[in-house]
């Protein structure tokens, strides 16, 4: 279920503008040298580093660059461009996340989940925008009960979007919400339903134990139950970003990946350590803030976004 909207590497490149910016200004420096020197390679490296690809993945990339540098001594500023365009598409092979429901008439559940403040509550109606275009019944549960705002926040999201939700008064149980979702989802013959959780630190065990708890009452109503669990991770918090994922995955498990906020400070790279390290399908980008700017990750747009190939790098 590939859906892309239009006009998608437009918005792939509007994202990443602010972001990636600072790379893509060294490699505008670089990129129009007949030959680089030792100076020049310091510079695409601090580059690659401060864009949050992670040191392993930058000292991937100039390992390949100098190596082929030093293999030919006319080595050009566009050629380093291409050799980390591969070494990045390298890296990110199978990161394309296809999401699919199976179809078998009982709904399936995903549940959003992530720390405060990753866009949990917006990306859950986003998706359910963008699928029930695409002719899905979708059903939105609004399991974080513990912030008053959250439900309201996505109740107005709900009814802007004309999407069915669920809701539970500040304090319910979360899991009695979701097993209502649930429920209703069932009765109304609902392809999908989506649970809106509760942002909570991966410190706190308690938060985390409230998650395992939903799974068990789920459970009751279908033992797949949940069927997707996606990390939702604020690409504006750079590698911190990667921390939270490695803790989460380690307490929970997740099927994939939904990266935020890829609009604002984010510098893009933190896709690639994410992935290098938990390899999880990354299935949506979080690239504005109206309803069609969550858009499926796609490797060859990212690439074209942050790592221009060729004219259009010095363009």
């Amino acid at each position: 279920m590939q859906i892309f909207t239009m006009g998608i590497f437009s918005k792939f490149k509007k994202g990443f503008q602010q972001g990636a910016g600072a790379l893509q200004g060294t490699l505008l420096r670089i990129t129009g040298r007949d030959k680089l020197d030792a100076d020049d390679l310091a510079q695409l490296e601090e580059a690659f580093f401060a864009a949050d690809f992670g040191l392993e993945t930058t000292e991937e990339i100039l390992s390949e660059i100098e190596n082929a540098f030093r293999k030919d001594k006319n080595f050009k500023g566009k050629d380093a461009a291409s050799v980390a365009r591969e070494v990045l598409s390298r890296n990110l092979k199978g990161a394309e996340g296809k999401f699919e429901l199976a179809g078998n008439g009982n709904p399936e559940v995903l549940c959003m989940i992530g720390v405060n403040g990753a866009g949990k509550t917006t990306t859950c109606a986003k998706l359910g925008h963008l699928l029930q275009t695409n002719g899905k019944k979708v059903l939105l549960g609004a399991c974080d009960t513990f912030r008053a705002a959250a439900t309201e926040q996505l109740r107005a999201w709900s009814e802007r979007l004309k999407l069915e939700c669920v809701f539970g008064h500040h304090g319910a149980d979360s899991a009695a919400v979701a097993f209502d979702a649930y429920s209703a989802a069932a009765a109304r013959s609902t392809d999908l339903v989506i649970i809106d959780t509760a942002g909570r630190l991966h410190v706190k065990d308690n938060l985390m134990d409230e998650l395992f708890k939903m799974k068990r009452v789920l459970g009751k109503k279908d033992e797949h139950a949940p069927h997707h669990s996606w990390l939702v991770v604020d690409g504006s918090t750079g590698t911190n970003g990667l921390e939270q994922a490695k803790v989460f995955n380690e307490k929970f498990g997740w099927t994939g990946l939904v990266v935020t906020k890829l609009d604002g400070s984010s510098k893009g790279g933190v896709l690639v350590a994410i992935y290098r390290e938990l390899k999880l399908p990354i299935y949506y980008l979080g690239l504005g803030e109206s309803p069609d700017d969550l858009q499926p990750f796609s490797i060859e747009y990212y690439l074209d976004s942050i790592l221009p190939q060729g004219e259009s790098v010095a363009a």
